[in-house]
């Protein structure tokens, strides 16, 4: 008894002390309107019945207007009594009008008034409509501000329908409508709460109400509270050759720099791409290189040269030319910010050449000039990859996390890092303030953070950088502590060092964060932007409506009572009853318990290219990915004894066509069983691996042979490792085409660079050698005068696999030296000596005229 009483007691407990009015950081349901077309507008409909017919009604809402659309026109609400009169709310875009106005039936009344601009875009204005049957008057109220007409013949309904936006209802049916926002919609009678739709959905078409649960229904629906979740791309396009990003937080724009004109996108222009052609020509771009906007101009930073191109905004000029620049820079990928107190652009970090860097740059911009800042204070790790934000006036960066290493090298002992380092410009000091935790994988940032210097905290992006498909996560931290949480949901991210960028902006007036990234592909690089409300969801918070919380708690509540029970009931029996022998339990590797699998929503296709398309695929290269022809990534299904098993029977079946044998498989995967557990556990895993393959559409587990085997149909799935196999397993009839094809395919990575088994270390060493033999091959089979660029990048190519390769190094020298960039030359033959010297501890014998001989 005192089971139940206990949890009779934690239900009243729950409900008095923990239930509170819950209302998300921002909710309300968006219309769609002119924007689109009409069988994509935005209908709300809900009712109510058994109204008594003579009494006072009000209906009131709150209502804000969605900032740069196009037409503000339309029909708000049409509130329908009984189908036989309407009372409608609508606004009128026309010039010095009162824009506000209501219709009673087919006649405009005397009630019209405006909202203040400021207040219809920024804020939440509650309206309310009073319907004063007795008296014969309708009163609407705004804000504070009241507007009655009296003697306008209203009827007496017992049923109501609240037609907000566009709808087909009967002859009320319309399509014209403004771009608003809508929540907290009350009927009221005679004091008493009728009806309250709270519009606080953040997904689907039903509305809950939350007084008798008399659900409505939306079409077309833009959930407020989702676009505080869940990011939306805002554009997408690409420009010829290489492109750089800066933002202009006054006009909320991003500018992309590309090779022939200035692109602007900007979230408070109707069209907001523009494209403005240079009026100097075509310039050139520099992979990895930054921009810097400040006071109405654009400052390109060639790092290495210690150029800077200027570009201003109102005149549409760059103050000079770049062309004949490098192709490759020393210090890519650096962080940058723009210090109002000293009108200079610091540079922090970067990399380039297989080395990182810590070094501080700075260029004041009213006397051109650079400086080499000699940092004091705590030691900064040479990195790049990290995120960097500054105070309001610039005067104080804030650095964290990044990829790097304490020497520098790229070859000695690289790693995440995850430091929060304080750069103070008036004293020219670092200082760490904490290490944050990883909650998961490793990460890397994106280039900006977004710095609260009022709440001491930070918005960042993270992503892990050794998956080539990946994924952007915003964080929310703290500038004193190194907690973070994730909020927002992720952006799908093609991530390939150089090739790859992302950054991210605040928009003050928006009230929205704007992600950008860049993804060079061949002769082009992809841009998209996505946006985000601010301030964003908590990924880790429920989404409960006011209703829903008290449902969850006294189930809470009636759980406790039934564990109660079922407690009283276990121990009577246990007395009763004689203790039954206990059954043997199964192996580590062969859990009991049923498994069941999460639905992942589908990951947007990235690529035209099959290669790098996230449907029907299995990545070897890099992390290892199995993806659905729905697009449904199904690796963190994979046990870690699935995932060998999966990689055993998939390698010997692609490299050797035959599969494996029962008894090679205990011997790798079971070897210290008895024969029985293994052929036990072998069974018991085959079961689950055969299941999960059967997602993959053409792709099964079989032993037709003896051998257990893959079956794939390589021209439905895409297996990358099959691609590389047939590259490489004919090196005579290599060519561009097939090198290019053989990139695409490690530019994820190295072969499983995140798995390490014994077995599969033979395999590893293999891909390795074929690739570099491949590479080198090739480009014995072409002279440096026919296609240096290309030589260069293909020995960088080699360079991932080989860091100390000598061929690479010579080729690489020779073509820099062919195209005229001698100290880049030069640089790279120094880099590979000190490489040389620390991996095999003597000098490289030859010198760096030698080999250009």
């Amino acid at each position: 008894m005192r089971f139940f009483v206990s949890g009779i007691i934690s239900v009243i407990f729950l409900n008095i002390l923990l239930i509170q009015p819950v209302h998300a950081q921002s909710y309300g349901l968006g219309f769609y309107s002119h924007d689109v077309v009409q069988d994509k507008r935005t209908t709300l409909d809900l009712g109510i019945s058994n109204v008594a017919a003579k009494d006072n009604l009000e209906v009131s809402f709150d209502l804000s207007f969605i900032p740069n659309q196009q037409i503000y026109f339309g029909y708000m609400l049409r509130l329908v009594g009984d189908d036989k009169q309407n009372i409608d709310l609508v606004y009128d875009n026309q010039y010095n009008t009162k824009h506000f106005k209501i219709i009673i039936g087919e006649k405009l009344s005397k009630i019209s008034f405006n909202i203040d601009d400021k207040e219809l875009f920024n804020n939440w204005s509650k309206l309310r409509i009073f319907i004063d049957f007795k008296n014969d008057k309708l009163t609407v109220s705004a804000g504070k501000a009241s507007y009655s007409e009296a003697g306008v013949h209203l009827k007496p309904s017992t049923n109501y329908k609240l037609l907000f936006g566009a709808n087909a209802y009967r002859q009320y049916q319309t399509t014209d409508l403004p771009p608003f926002k809508l929540r907290d919609v009350k009927i009221t009678q005679q004091d008493k709460l009728l009806s309250w739709w709270p519009l606080n959905e953040w997904q689907g078409d039903v509305v809950h109400e939350t007084v008798n649960q008399n659900s409505g229904r939306v079409s077309n629906p833009l959930w407020i509270k989702a676009r505080h979740r869940n990011w939306q791309m805002e554009k997408e396009f690409s420009v010829v050759g290489d492109a750089s990003l800066a933002f202009d937080p006054a006009t909320e724009t991003v500018y992309v720099i590309t090779t022939d004109s200035l692109l602007s996108y900007s979230v408070n222009r109707i069209t907001p791409l523009k494209s403005e052609a240079y009026k100097i020509g075509r310039q050139q771009l520099i992979p990895g290189d930054q921009t810097v906007f400040s006071n109405g101009k654009l400052y390109y930073l060639f790092i290495d040269q210690k150029v800077v191109a200027t570009y201003n905004i109102q005149s549409g000029q760059w103050d000079k030319s770049f062309k004949n620049m490098p192709q490759e820079t020393n210090t890519g990928h650096l962080n940058k910010f723009f210090c109002k107190t000293d009108s200079s652009i610091y540079t922090i970090g970067g990399y380039g050449q297989l080395v990182y860097k810590d070094s501080v740059k700075r260029y004041n911009v009213n006397t051109n000039t650079w400086q080499e800042i000699k940092a004091s204070g705590d030691v900064f790790t040479p990195r790049y990859m990290a995120g960097l934000g500054t105070s309001a006036s610039g005067d104080t960066a804030y650095v964290i996390g990044g990829y790097g290493s304490a020497s520098g090298q790229q070859i000695v002992n690289p790693r995440n890092l995850y430091d929060m380092m304080q750069f103070t410009v008036k004293t020219k000091t670092f200082k760490k303030l904490f290490n944050i935790n990883v909650k998961s994988e490793d990460f890397a940032f994106a280039n900006s953070l977004i710095i609260n210097s009022k709440t001491k905290t930070y918005y960042g992006l993270i992503f892990p950088q050794h998956k080539f498909n990946s994924n952007l996560q915003l964080i929310k931290g703290s500038l004193d502590k190194p907690s973070y949480q994730f909020v927002g949901d992720t952006i799908p991210y093609l991530f390939h060092d150089a090739r790859a960028y992302a950054d991210i902006y605040y928009c003050p007036h928006s009230n929205k964060f704007l992600t950008v990234t860049l993804f060079k592909d061949k002769e082009q690089t992809r841009v998209k932007v996505y946006s985000l409300l601010s301030p964003p969801e908590p990924l880790d918070n429920p989404i409960l409506s006011e209703a829903g919380i008290n449902y969850i708690l006294w189930i809470s509540g009636l759980f406790v009572i039934g564990i109660g029970a079922a407690t009283v009931i276990i121990i009577r029996r246990k007395k009763k009853t004689r203790q039954q022998p206990s059954l043997p339990q199964p192996a580590a590797e062969v859990p009991v318990q049923h498994h069941t699998e999460k639905t992942e929503p589908p990951i947007e296709p990235d690529h035209d290219n099959k290669l790098n398309s996230n449907k029907n695929a299995i990545f070897l290269f890099g992390d290892l990915q199995l993806f659905t022809p729905e697009g449904h990534e199904i690796t963190k299904y994979f046990t870690p004894l699935l995932k060998e098993l999966f990689l055993v029977i998939l390698l010997y079946s692609v490299k050797l066509g035959r599969g494996v044998s029962s008894e090679k498989l205990n011997e790798i995967l079971w070897f210290d069983k008895s024969e029985k557990s293994a052929r036990n556990n072998r069974s018991v895993n085959i079961a689950k691996l055969k299941s999960l393959l059967d997602k993959m559409g053409e792709c099964h587990l079989s032993k037709d042979t003896g051998y257990w085997k893959i079956e794939i149909d390589y021209n439905q799935i895409m297996v990358d490792y099959h691609n590389y196999l047939n590259i490489v397993s004919n090196k005579s009839k290599l060519n561009k085409q097939k090198i290019i094809q053989l990139t695409h395919i490690t530019q994820r990575g190295n072969f499983l660079s995140n798995i390490e088994y014994e077995w599969l270390d033979t395999f590893k060493s293999e891909v390795s050698n074929e690739i570099i033999d491949s590479y080198i091959q090739f480009a014995n089979s072409v002279q440096i005068a026919d296609d240096a660029e290309f030589l260069i990048k293909l020995a960088n190519d080699i360079f991932y696999f080989d860091p100390v390769n000598e061929d690479a190094m010579i080729l690489k020298c020779k073509a820099l030296s062919f195209l005229g960039k001698h100290s880049l030359a030069k640089n790279t033959f120094e880099n590979f000596s000190k490489e040389y010297k620390v991996i095999y501890g003597e000098n490289f014998e030859r010198d760096f005229h030698s080999i250009l001989e």
